[in-house]
């Protein structure tokens, strides 16, 4: 009688064969194994605002998501300018600041509801901050990084000094959302399609351009290629992510100020991308949903918080460095199943 023969071979081995694009796929098996991580992740991001309630949370933990939510955009925005462009921003708090103060004035100003002014605030505060960024464009590594933190530090003395917009107390009365399931809703669908719609991006033919300036950008100038271009390009999408966010933050305080150029919308998207892992896009953003409550929480120690800020953020770069996204995926990835020989 014989006996059936088996090895172990890991889950992906057969689409990894046939296609590293992992388009061909032969069996229900399979087509689960590529859905199910990004399944798990949009079905949670969807059920965050009904478990809050149910989990016993009170009411300010909504507003929490939404805060991560914006987050997350930020930190989309810079895993993609400095782990696919290679330009390091830390200009979140400008993006932000620029944008919810457009929105506040187009608002306040012509009478515009949410729904016109945060698109218009979007496309029109990417293309303030691509302006104004765009002499640094030639700049890289710590250069870009300094010129893009002292444009919201700038900004703030000058509002506070000439006392435009509102001076210290901001611009008031601009108009919310309808109630909080809009709010939330609306703002998590937007990170999930920007999620996707720059992981599609970054594997496109532009992707390559953009890698190509990051690692060898002197053959890019070669094939004849615009560098600034590309650049300048890659700036309007992470500052429209940052100018979104930050329109839709001045909706939900239903009020636009200096303390928008605060250096924490520059920082926490670092952290979290070192949490999450860079160079994944979705590391970044779980990141935030993972350190934005946690920050909100040790609001409870007082100034200590600091101090339990400063060790979790150690312990990830001493311990794992490369991130929970990438060191999730490889596990995901070294999954196996007995097969027939």
């Amino acid at each position: 009688m014989s006996t059936i023969e088996r090895r172990k071979e890991r889950l992906d081995r057969g689409i990894k064969v046939r296609t590293e694009g992992i388009y061909a796929v032969s069996s229900w098996q399979e087509v689960t194994y590529l859905v199910l991580p990004r399944l798990i992740l949009i079905v949670g991001l969807l059920l965050l605002p009904l478990l809050i309630p149910i989990l016993g949370f009170s009411p300010y933990w909504k507003r929490v998501v939404s805060m991560a939510a914006i987050y997350g955009l930020l930190a989309l925005g810079f895993d993609f300018l400095a782990h696919f462009v290679g330009l390091v921003s830390l200009g979140g708090a400008f993006f932000i600041g620029v944008g919810g103060y457009t929105a506040a004035l187009l608002n306040k100003s012509l009478g515009l509801s949410p729904v016109f002014t945060i698109p218009m605030a979007t496309v029109g505060g990417a293309i303030i901050c691509t302006l104004l960024l765009l002499p640094a464009l030639p700049l890289r590594g710590v250069y870009f990084a300094i010129v893009t933190l002292m444009y919201p530090l700038a900004i703030m003395r000058i509002i506070e000094a000439l006392n435009i917009f509102g001076g210290t107390d901001g611009i008031l009365g601009v108009a919310g959302f309808p109630n909080t399931w809009i709010e939330q809703y609306l703002i998590i669908l937007i990170v999930i399609f920007a999620l996707f719609g720059l992981r599609r991006l970054v594997n496109e033919d532009i992707g390559l351009v953009f890698r190509g300036v990051k690692d060898n950008d002197q053959s890019v100038r070669a094939s004849g290629l615009s560098i600034t271009l590309y650049k300048a390009i890659a700036v309007f999408i992470a500052s429209g992510l940052g100018c979104l966010g930050g329109a839709y933050l001045a909706h939900i305080y239903m009020w636009a100020g200096i303390s928008q150029f605060a250096l924490d919308f520059s920082v926490i998207p670092i952290a979290a991308t070192v949490i999450g892992g860079g160079g994944t896009l979705v590391g970044p953003l779980l990141g935030c949903f993972f350190l934005v409550p946690i920050s909100e929480w040790l609001r409870t120690f007082g100034t200590l918080r600091i101090v339990f800020y400063s060790v979790i953020l150690m312990a990830f770069i001493m311990f794992r460095s490369e991130g929970v996204m990438v060191y999730a995926q490889r596990k995901y990835h070294q999954f196996q199943r007995w097969v027939k020989v």
